[in-house]
Order: structure tokens, then sequence, then C-alpha cells
């Protein structure tokens, strides 16, 4: 069967899980941080699952999807460099740091992969009948 919905993705579970990972690791984070770091993380790594959505739906046209998979690709890269702070302000353990790095980086191959070669994921043209596309 083919893919109805950006959430049948592997690519979109994983960034959901890893989200809410990173949800997990920030509720103890110091309270200073609140509007620094922990919302900028959380930020980010929700983004990575918002803007598949938006390519999913824009999915017609190679070009528009291609530009929504590199904003994902540049929330997961920003989440990324937000865990190297967490790590090194000892908010989260080299553990931690490690498993969600890992998660971070096999979403980015899976957007990689995909922005590489994105037909797959195109909804064909709908042919041309002179009327107005709905």
């Amino acid at each position: 069967m083919a893919v109805q919905s950006a959430k049948q993705l592997t690519v979109y579970a994983k960034a959901y899980e890893f989200s809410m990972a990173i949800f997990a690791a920030t509720k103890t984070f110091p309270a200073e941080e609140r509007f620094a770091l922990t919302s900028q993380i959380r930020r980010s790594s929700r983004s990575i699952c918002l803007n598949l959505r938006e390519a999913w739906a824009k999915r017609r046209y190679a070009s528009h999807f291609v530009s929504k998979l590199t904003d994902c690709d540049a929330e997961n890269s920003e989440t990324d460099a937000s865990l190297d702070f967490a790590r090194d302000c000892g908010y989260i353990s080299l553990e931690q740091h490690a498993t969600l790095a890992r998660s971070c980086q096999e979403i980015g191959k899976m957007l990689g992969a995909m922005i590489r070669n994105p037909e797959p994921f195109l909804t064909p043209p709908t042919p041309r009948t002179g009327a107005p596309d709905p």
C-alpha cells in the first residue's frame, strides 16, 4: 500500500519519537534555561516533524518538497548543536547525548536520502483539462 500520510513515513515516526525524547530530557534542565536552551531545543526538534508535514503537503512539485525537506534537515542540525550545548553545560549525561545524537544522525541520513531522491514521494501531476486546479 502506498504511503497516504506523512505520519506513515519512517522518518516522521523517528523524528516524532526523537522530539518526545528531547522533551523528556529537557524536563530536568534548570529553570534559568526555560526561555533559552529548553525552549529552543524543543522547538527545533518539533520543527523537524512540522516541516516534514509541510513538505508532504507540497510534494506535487519537487522543488517545493525538497525545499521543505531542507528546512527539516536544518532544524535537525540545530537540534544536534543544542544537544552539544546541553552536554557541555552538564544538563544531559554523555550517554544521553550519545543516544540522542545517534537519533539525530539517523534522521539526518533519512532526510538526506529523500532530498537526493524525492521522486518516489512526489504525487503525479494531474492531467490538464483546461480547468483550474482546486
